[in-house]
């Protein structure tokens, strides 16, 4: 189809636009469209107890439940038990989400660190007064850490929020 005046054989610029905006959006998964959504007051609080409630459990790489997390399943589980749905990957939980600048981060974003070559390859949930909740790497559990300990503070990359 093509756009032009010939409305019998074409489409009116408005009614292409109209067509390419409707595709767009049925293309993007519920939870990112529109406006931002409302989780209610209390998402922030919830989020960070689930994830305490998970300190102590063993990193098991691929895992995603209490018997055992890694980095990107112990954020997926949280968020999951709370209403909210995210991608696997920490990569992914970081393209997806809204950027927010470490100044603005609130309990419950998610922060973002290198570990390794791929650009964003760890992930936590941040927890307030500079400390988040992570499943640190094989033969560690779930714990927190400061992101001005030096090892963190050098491979922060950024954060999310989905809240």
């Amino acid at each position: 189809m093509g756009v032009g005046i010939h409305r019998n054989r074409t489409l009116t610029f408005a009614a292409a636009a109209s067509f390419v905006l409707a595709a767009l959006i049925a293309c993007v998964p519920p939870q990112y469209r529109g406006a931002r959504l409302s989780y209610g007051p209390d998402i922030r609080r919830r989020i960070v107890e689930e994830a305490r409630h998970h300190v102590g459990t063993p990193y098991r790489y691929g895992g995603v439940s209490p018997r055992g997390f890694d980095c990107s399943g112990l954020v997926l589980y949280v968020y999951r038990e709370n209403g909210i749905t995210l991608p696997r990957s920490a990569g992914d939980q970081f393209r997806d989400g809204r950027k927010v600048t470490r100044r603005y981060l609130r309990p419950g974003d998610l922060v973002f660190f290198q570990t390794s070559r791929t650009p964003i390859s760890h992930v936590g949930i941040y927890a307030g007064r500079g400390k988040f909740i992570h499943a640190p790497k094989p033969g560690k559990k779930v714990s927190y850490a400061r992101l001005d300990n030096r090892y963190w503070s050098q491979r922060y990359r950024g954060a999310v929020t989905y809240l």
